[in-house]
């Protein structure tokens, strides 16, 4: 029987996760039905039963319908839901032309009316539909839009579900860095924000510490005492440190939607840690990136979520090479749980360990561990936070 969003959101029996399932370093390059499939069983294995997809101008989406209905109709008990993006753009956005942040793109209500009808068309998976990705914060300077757009299309589509045109229980969101949701800069607190907050059936912040190591360093580098420690426990704290970050964020979105008198839902739409980076978060900069600090950050991310009725959609079940086609070690490539050659990451070795994946591939390669499971060899490129940054 199919579950509704009120159902699966903050149920820790139902992970969740953000899902790409490109294999080559172009989009145009679509993944199959057969693909995602496999990929599918991979992370159902895992546990996860909630996917986050980003939007439909693309066949991505709607190949990722397709794949988990197959897999419905082969064995009924199977379960994965997703949250479905919409991607939202300000006007002459991704052109040559200066973006106008001031009104939004004419494509804009094509894109929305794709998302109501990937809905409408696979209501028993399409729980939640979110209205842009990181589409309000300011940081975002090639397409972000002001409020007032998200809002028009949130209330369009809560309007939809009044007359019947979308499934009452479908959940409607947006999903933004805690800052566009009134957790950090008091800029951001507009009547339009305001007004989102309370049209949404819940809100999805995302939240990086990992980022936020560079940009933001003071919650990372080594503090003077600790200084004495090992360098294994200067890391373990820097974790704890970028848990708390986390946590913090959180709590200041969730104080600010009290201060207007709103209680519904916060959920976490999107947190990771990349595995490898040769610029900002490397060995040159933050020293943040590495699959260590990556699987301490997963199992600190899950566990504290589980613990709150909290859903998480970590970012991200698989790396995509497409994201920054430029550079093959470009953090961006490098944020996925497994490898492109099916390697489970750090974070996912006590699994491999379970036997969880045994008997599953993807194209065509077991789920082994990475680094052959070696962990002495895994820790040779971890690097300690600095002291002075």
């Amino acid at each position: 029987m199919t579950k509704t969003a009120a159902e699966i959101l903050g149920n820790p029996e139902y992970l969740a996760i953000s899902y790409g399932g490109y294999r080559e370093n172009t989009r145009e390059v679509q993944p199959t039905v057969e693909q995602i499939k496999e990929d599918m069983k991979i992370l159902s294995a895992m546990g996860v039963k909630i996917l986050r997809d980003y939007n439909v101008q693309l066949q991505h989406a709607t190949t990722l319908l397709k794949a988990i209905r197959q897999l419905n109709e082969e064995d009924p008990s199977f379960e994965m839901y997703v949250m479905l993006g919409a991607w939202i753009d300000c006007q002459f956005a991704w052109t040559d032309k200066e973006p106008n942040h001031e009104l939004e793109s004419e494509a804009n209500a094509a894109e929305i009316q794709r998302a109501v009808d990937l809905a409408n068309a696979y209501p028993d998976i399409v729980k939640i539909i979110a209205v842009g990705n990181e589409a309000m914060v300011r940081w975002a300077t090639s397409y972000f839009v002001r409020p007032n757009v998200v809002l028009k299309w949130v209330n369009h589509l809560q309007d939809l579900k009044k007359s019947g045109d979308l499934a009452a229980d479908l959940w409607i969101t947006s999903s933004d860095d805690f800052s566009s949701w009134g957790g950090g800069d008091t800029s951001y607190h507009t009547y339009d924000l305001e007004s989102l907050i309370k049209a949404v059936d819940y809100v999805s912040m995302h939240t990086y510490p990992m980022h936020n190591s560079h940009y933001n360093p003071y919650f990372w580098v080594v503090p003077a005492d600790e200084e004495s420690l090992t360098d294994k426990e200067k890391i373990h704290a820097a974790m704890q440190r970028a848990k708390q970050f986390v946590i913090d964020q959180y709590n200041g979105v969730l104080t600010y939607m009290h201060s207007l008198g709103v209680d519904k839902p916060l959920h976490i739409g999107e947190t990771g840690w990349a595995t490898v980076c040769v610029a900002d978060y490397g060995a040159n900069g933050s020293k943040a990136a590495d699959e260590y600090k990556s699987g301490l950050y997963y199992q600190h991310m899950r566990e504290w979520t589980n613990e709150n009725n909290i859903s998480c959609f970590y970012f991200e079940a698989f790396d995509e090479c497409w994201k920054d086609r430029n550079s093959e070690q470009g953090s961006e490539n490098h944020f996925g749980l497994i490898t492109l050659q099916g390697e489970a990451k750090y974070g996912l070795w006590d699994l491999v360990d379970k036997g969880i994946f045994d008997g599953l591939t993807r194209d065509g390669q077991s789920i082994t561990k990475s680094c052959n499971g070696d962990k002495e060899v895994l820790m040779e490129a971890v690097l300690v936070p600095p002291t002075h940054y």
